[in-house]
């Protein structure tokens, strides 16, 4: 963690409570990390809970600010059921700011951790419809943001939300989502999460769909064991380090030896789409949906 994201998590808002924000007022602190605070605010025009993000200005990078727009700006040229919807962008003169709809759940990485620790062995796995049809739901979310040239290059378990009621997993955290189409104007910064990093994305800011394609099958992944079968690494850095000389001997076994309700055809869906090389990885969204569905309709059709 960087010198400024120990600031942030120390420093007291509690200043804001009651601040007017564009049409809303902040309520309460609901999160903090990196270098924003997220509130709960009462949006007064249309009398509803929703959240604000908030970049103080005292916190604020040039790569911060640059980020924090464009998680903004990304998000609301996307609408989509699975991706969280942004209503408001703006600035005062202490912070920036943007707003979105409330989500009651929790991360997707919280509901990994929490079956993880069950005290029963083979109860440490999530149930097996439940992860295919997140992915499924996830993957046209980002079907759809390709489709408008965006990757969003941060695709893991912390940047999904499940809807408590609905179940409904939502796509957040578009900070270093990238116009494919606009190549001129990116940072040449390693940006991303390395697990979940596509490898070619540790080494070039060319990337496509494909870069999502592999952190969505690195996702399934997890979703299928609870804990990847990495290498031995001490830190990020000699994890991408070995991300690169490994190649496709990264993982060190397959879905199935670790989880009995996976066989070997979703192993080599989830293998293909987590393909070191770009080009042995499906060949963006739309194809791994086809592949996963019809896995999916003929498992539970009692076909395979």
């Amino acid at each position: 963690m960087n010198q400024e994201s120990k600031t942030i998590l120390k420093a007291d808002f509690d200043h804001l409570v009651g601040l007017e924000v564009g049409t809303s007022t902040l309520l309460r602190e609901l999160a903090r990390g990196g270098m924003a605070v997220l509130f709960v605010a009462f949006q007064r025009t249309l009398k509803r809970q929703i959240a604000v993000k908030i970049l103080p200005k005292s916190q604020m990078t040039p790569e911060a600010a640059a980020g924090f727009r464009q998680e903004a700006e990304t998000s609301a040229i996307l609408s989509h059921p699975n991706i969280v919807p942004i209503y408001e962008v703006g600035e005062t003169n202490d912070f920036l700011f943007f707003t979105m709809q409330l989500i009651q759940g929790r991360p997707l990485s919280y509901h990994i951790a929490r079956v993880r620790r069950h005290v029963i062995p083979s109860k440490r796995f999530l149930p097996l419809d439940m992860t295919l049809d997140i992915v499924l739901r996830v993957l046209d979310a980002l079907d759809h943001a390709h489709r408008q040239d965006i990757v969003h290059r941060d695709v893991k378990p912390a940047n999904i939300l499940i809807e408590k009621e609905s179940g409904r997993p939502l796509i957040t955290d578009f900070g270093i989502a990238n116009l494919t189409r606009d190549l001129g104007s990116r940072s040449r910064a390693i940006q991303g999460t390395p697990i979940y990093m596509a490898p070619e994305q540790i080494v070039t800011i060319d990337l496509d769909g494909r870069a999502d394609v592999y952190a969505t099958g690195v996702l399934l992944f997890e979703m299928l064991v609870s804990r990847l079968p990495l290498p031995p690494h001490e830190s990020k850095r000699e994890l991408m380090k070995k991300k690169l000389e490994m190649k496709d001997d990264y993982f060190q076994n397959r879905p199935s030896r670790l989880n009995p309700s996976v066989d070997e055809e979703l192993d080599a869906i989830v293998m293909k789409a987590a393909a070191f090389r770009p080009d042995d990885r499906f060949a963006g969204c739309r194809e791994f949906i086809n592949h996963l569905k019809d896995y999916r309709d003929r498992m539970f059709r009692g076909d395979i």
